[in-house]
């Protein structure tokens, strides 16, 4: 289980939690604002952010020095601006022409599905099963892909094969005795996968694996790459590693 204090950053492994509405209590409290431009600035685009993935979430430094590490005028904020939207480079234009170039990019709001005041790119929840990430390693040339590369909060234990959460969409899951969450759509994934993250080199096959062999529609988007799903809490309560998880709904 893994919250993630400041968007975009690294993240840190917590053994317990409350879970409300807004996900996991600590979870995207808190993101940085790029000074010149307006937008929360967010390793979807890595060209400008990718070295927030150097930089551990707990602790973090004053504006400053963030300022100094990230090469841009920088202020860590704890409230989003109005409207405030962040920029996603298209996957495939970095996979093809490198993490350096000026790729093409869409602009999106934050939080689709998630209450106001958060700062999720769009629902409070993400989760992965270790059957999906069991899968992609085994198609990948690495032979393996770590979880930590899709910054999920929960990954959930199964024995099945294959990519289990695609059949999640509309159903609800209970983690322990009390919390209920209900999945909403599956996760496309954007070049974060393919980045450093702190020790961790760079996998562009973790995202290349990933748009040959899982490609599921999306909203109004068509059949995008995805591995995990977002989700929504529909019942508070604390949760803890170890938890038994079952569908039922």
């Amino acid at each position: 289980m893994r919250r993630y204090p400041v968007k975009s950053m690294l993240g840190e492994e917590v053994a317990q939690a409350e879970m409300t509405e807004r996900g996991l209590a600590g979870d995207r409290v808190r993101a940085v604002l790029d000074v010149a431009t307006g937008k929360i600035a967010s390793a979807k685009n890595p060209r400008l952010w990718r070295g927030l993935l150097a930089i551990e979430g707990v602790g973090v430094p004053g504006d400053e020095e963030l300022s100094r590490l990230l090469g841009r005028e920088v202020r860590l904020i704890d409230v989003p601006p109005d409207g405030a939207e962040f920029e996603r480079s298209v996957p495939e234009r970095v996979l093809a022409e490198g993490i350096e170039a000026e790729v093409p990019y869409t602009v999106g709001r934050l939080g689709g599905a998630a209450p106001e005041g958060t700062f999720f790119d769009f629902a409070p929840l993400h989760l992965v099963s270790t059957s999906a990430i069991a899968r992609v390693g085994a198609l990948s040339p690495r032979g393996t892909v770590e979880a930590l590369r899709y910054r999920p909060n929960l990954v959930i234990g199964t024995v099945e094969e294959g990519f289990l959460e695609n059949d999640w969409v509309g159903r609800r899951l209970r983690i322990g005795d009390v919390a209920e969450i209900e999945v909403i759509v599956p996760s496309p994934r954007c070049a974060i996968p393919t980045l450093a993250h702190g020790e961790l080199g760079r996998d562009t096959d973790a995202l290349r694996t990933v748009a040959r062999h899982n490609r599921v529609p999306v909203l109004d988007m068509g059949p995008q790459p995805c591995l995990g799903v977002y989700a929504r809490v529909t019942r508070p309560g604390r949760i803890a590693q170890g938890d038994p998880v079952r569908l039922v709904a």
